[in-house]
């Protein structure tokens, strides 16, 4: 990761993109979310979605996944150049988590994120706080996801 002072607002980031099968809908759900509009075809086509879709919590689960990829392919290319790498973590947390739309079956979504915030931890000078918008969306170009997510970021200088 970069150091904090090297971040900026408006800084982007395409994480990467995922399709969404029934096998791997139903498989989150069991395991995570087992509504019967996750887990049945019939159920769900008779749901308000009218057919198989995601838990919100798979679409989610899925970003986090493609951010920590993004994260450990830009450190190890930062290294390769020769350059430092600041340590992330841990996050105190995210807001404004929105489900947009049902992803269904065979939905491909793809997932961004764009840098919104930098904020000084007074009680930590070691450390900045990150503040990134990441989004999901879907092959329409519709919005289907989006939260915003926070991180400590070492910060170059203290």
């Amino acid at each position: 990761m970069k150091y904090f002072e090297d971040i900026r607002i408006g800084d982007k980031a395409a994480l990467g993109r995922h399709t969404f099968t029934a096998e791997e809908i139903k498989s989150f759900a069991a395991r995570f979310d087992p509504q019967s509009f996750h887990l049945d075809e019939a159920a769900a086509s008779r749901s308000h979605f009218g057919g198989l879709v995601a838990s919100g919590w798979h679409t989610g689960a899925t970003c986090i996944r493609l951010i920590v990829q993004h994260r450990l392919r830009e450190e190890e290319a930062m290294r390769a150049r020769g350059q430092p790498v600041g340590r992330t973590g841990p996050s105190p947390g995210f807001r404004d988590l929105k489900w947009v739309k049902p992803v269904y079956v065979g939905d491909t979504i793809t997932y961004d994120s764009e840098i919104i915030e930098l904020r000084e931890v007074k009680s930590r000078p070691d450390k900045g706080l990150v503040f990134a918008r990441n989004t999901g969306t879907n092959q329409a170009g519709e919005l289907v996801f989006s939260f915003v997510s926070c991180i400590f970021v070492d910060r170059r200088t203290v």
